[in-house]
């Protein structure tokens, strides 16, 4: 439920700009409607109390002289009657009642009783050829007749009619065309303002994440606003920066594997010189050790730029390729055959990645099972081994680079921690990962996982 109200909020910045706006709106306009509701009623309440004291005080005035009262036509007639004709069971208006009781008392006339009752007004009433038609139809529309009778203190009552509006939803659909209006004119303009901004924004985005090192792009157009500009501009400079340190890393390190290579290789010849066949052999591992070292460096530090395209391979055949050459020097390496399965992908980098797994896992556990999962949406690389295993609390220390488990490895048997963190990083450059996780029985499981 809370994943679909949030689904149900704009994600982009004109969108959640306009929906601040439109609630914002919204709650202005209730306010303003509340307000304008209690105007109203306190303006007809007003209307109905001014004239009908205004009348009974003439009323009274009149029979104070002896002067007759009534006569006259239209509304607000008055007319003295021996009793109410208000109906026990009408509609009464409690509110106009109170406020003529509160009037009459402070304009100093004496009333009993004050009644009330709204009638319906039928379109032929004689009273109606004295109002206008615009408000004849309003009347009829939603209007009414409402029947005051107030109670002198000799028995006699005052009776008088007077017009009475009790449908508001003139005031409504005024406001709520007002609204409407409003709405058009406040975010229509917004929302080409929030476009403009967010436009140049997504491409600076999608901009930001296609970047590749190395790779030829186009400066991002700078639009939008000035700020939107300053910020595409400042994209476009870092880029050229980064590229440029980039470039000046990869020289550096070209480097630094040359200068080192060149003693490596001369110690290597010099080693040919020692008589000793044990002494010999073992200089020349730590040479070759040195040399895989290097490797390793250097490729995890060129990673971010690699210069090998991505190609069409098949997936199978290239990793059955790799258990083939683990065979061919003896070790026992077996691979389940598994249906062709295309890919694009960079195959050097794979293999480089693959053949990490597999020595590791060699080092420790001297067999390796190797096979090829596939579904609609992944391909799954499983190399598996019955080593060790590694406690479940350190299965990711593993990739990070430099990092040796020596309490549940052979420290004899490790290099210097880069194999793991070079094949995660080869793969996560694929689009894919790899995870670790201990078999039943002993051993562990390196899971490649690729998008299809």
């Amino acid at each position: 439920m809370r994943i679909t109200r949030l689904r149900a909020i704009p994600r982009s910045l004109s969108g959640q700009m306009a929906l601040l706006i439109a609630i914002a709106l919204f709650v202005a306009q209730a306010i303003n409607f509340t307000l304008a509701l209690q105007d109203r009623r306190r303006a007809r309440l007003d209307q109905a109390t001014g004239p009908v004291v205004t009348r009974i005080i003439d009323a009274d005035e009149r029979i104070a002289a002896g002067r007759r009262v009534g006569g006259g036509s239209g509304w607000s007639r008055i007319h003295l009657a021996p009793r109410s004709p208000i109906q026990p069971g009408g509609e009464h208006v409690a509110e106009v009642e109170t406020a003529l009781r509160a009037a009459l008392s402070e304009a100093g006339v004496k009333a009993s009783r004050i009644q009330t009752q709204v009638l319906p007004i039928q379109r032929n009433d004689p009273r109606l050829r004295y109002v206008s038609a615009q408000r004849v139809e309003r009347l009829l529309r939603g209007g009414a007749e409402l029947q005051v009778a107030v109670e002198r203190p000799g028995g006699q009552w005052f009776v008088l009619n007077l017009p009475w509006t009790r449908d508001d939803s003139d005031i409504f659909w005024r406001l709520m065309a007002q609204t409407a209006i409003l709405y058009i004119v406040v975010l229509v303009p917004l929302l080409w303002a929030g476009r403009r901004i967010s436009r140049p924004l997504r491409g600076l985005a999608e901009a930001a994440r296609s970047f590749q090192p190395g790779a030829t792009a186009d400066p991002v157009p700078a639009a939008g606003p000035q700020d939107v500009r300053d910020v595409i501009a400042a994209f476009n400079a870092l880029r050229l920066r980064v590229t440029a340190m980039l470039d000046e890393k990869d020289r550096m390190l070209g480097a630094i594997g040359h200068d080192l290579r060149t003693p490596l290789a001369s110690l290597r010849v010099r080693v040919e010189s020692v008589d000793d066949d044990a002494d010999r052999a073992k200089m020349a591992e730590t040479i070759a050790e040195m040399n895989r070292m290097l490797d390793d460096i250097l490729s995890l530090a060129r990673l971010g730029r690699p210069s090998e395209p991505p190609t069409e391979v098949d997936l199978a055949a290239l990793v059955d390729a790799v258990v083939e050459d683990f065979r061919e020097i003896g070790h026992e390496v077996v691979f389940e055959e598994s249906e062709r399965i295309r890919m694009r992908l960079r195959p050097g980098l794979m293999r480089r990645a693959l053949r990490n797994l597999i020595e590791n896992a060699l080092k420790y556990a001297g067999a390796v099972e190797v096979s090829v999962t596939a579904s609609a949406q992944s391909v799954a690389i499983l190399v598996c081994d019955r080593g060790p295993g590694i406690p479940a609390d350190r299965l990711g220390d593993v990739f990070e680079a430099f990092t040796r488990l020596e309490t549940s490895r052979n420290k004899a048997t490790g290099g210097i921690g880069l194999g793991l963190a070079l094949a995660r990083t080869i793969v996560r450059d694929a689009g894919g990962d790899i995870t670790l996780a201990n078999r039943d029985g002993g051993g562990l499981v390196a899971r490649i996982t690729l998008a299809r």
